[in-house]
């Protein structure tokens, strides 16, 4: 296998594209990142859960993207209907035998929006507040937050948007990577926010894509907690320098944050929820981290 330092050589040529490097992530501070919103707060991607994270001071909203029947992005980590948060127009539970029979991919997004996704207390997260509301439209989010940031002179944030898909369910569940990358891209542009987007994948293929394609907008690669790659394969098998390597917080390592620093690349692990782990975190020196519970910051 190549040296760490080949390696990274190697990917640095093949970052450059059109005479474009890969974005590097400039961080000021400790990039605080709300999963989903504040899941453990408030019902997950939604639009109320993304502005309770503005006001506990998250600097990013993290959240995943999924593609309807009519190529409408919107805010959702399943591409069905999950049954721990959701509920059938007629106001009947979505039990797990059915959930994935609600695809989404299959559906038009006014199909989507009879579908509550806030009623239903959470098994893993009894903090959650309820309240009414649907899988909202990726460009309604966006407007919201930035509107809302504007009336209450709030620093507009980051949006870490990750693209849920694989090549088993290309067609099925969602559209093939380019697809997907495209209809991700006309929304952020529409928007105006490129210079603010970072886009997540553990599916290296919708990355690669942006790489070649959208060569400025920042890229992250997300990591499993059971992938044992050293890191130096991993950037050899994505074929370029992401901007972050976000991976499960517990593969993080001092060697792993040295690794990263020398690399140049922002290092966010996920899901923390434990206080005591965020700070331990910070201390390695880590970028910043996802968390569920964004009022941890406020305790810190």
């Amino acid at each position: 296998m190549k040296t760490f330092a080949a390696l990274l050589l190697t990917c640095s040529l093949t970052a450059c594209t059109g005479g474009l490097k890969t974005q590097r992530l400039e961080v000021k501070n400790f990039d605080k990142q709300g999963h989903r919103g504040c899941r453990g707060l408030m019902p997950e991607n939604t639009i109320p859960a993304m502005l309770y994270a503005i006001d506990l001071g998250v600097t990013t909203l993290e959240t995943d993207a999924v593609v309807t029947k009519d190529k409408q992005v919107i805010l959702s980590h399943e591409p069905f209907f999950n049954h721990e948060i959701s509920t059938k127009p007629d106001g009947t539970p979505v039990s797990e035998e059915e959930e994935k029979s609600l695809n989404i991919y299959q559906m038009q997004y006014a199909e989507v929006t009879k579908y509550d996704v806030g009623q239903k207390p959470h098994p893993r997260f009894p903090k959650q507040q309820k309240l009414p509301v649907h899988k909202p439209l990726l460009a309604d989010m966006i407007d919201s937050v930035e509107t809302y940031c504007r009336i209450h002179k709030k620093p507009l944030p980051r949006y870490n948007i990750e693209t849920k898909s694989q090549p088993a369910t290309d067609g099925q569940y969602h559209p093939g990577p380019a697809e997907f990358v495209e209809l991700l891209v006309g929304v952020i542009n529409q928007k105006g926010i490129s210079d603010r987007v970072i886009i997540q994948s553990f599916d290296p293929r919708t990355l690669q894509y942006l790489h070649e394609k959208y060569p400025l907008i920042k890229t992250a690669l997300l990591i499993e907690e059971d992938d044992t790659k050293p890191f130096a394969l991993q950037l050899q098998n994505l074929g370029f320098i992401p901007s972050v390597y976000s991976p499960a917080h517990t593969l993080v390592t001092p060697l792993l944050v040295k690794q990263c620093r020398d690399a140049g690349i922002g290092l966010i692990p996920w899901t923390v929820n434990d206080l005591m782990r965020i700070k331990e975190l910070k201390k390695m020196g880590v970028t910043g981290v996802i968390t569920d519970c964004p009022d941890l910051f406020l305790k810190w």
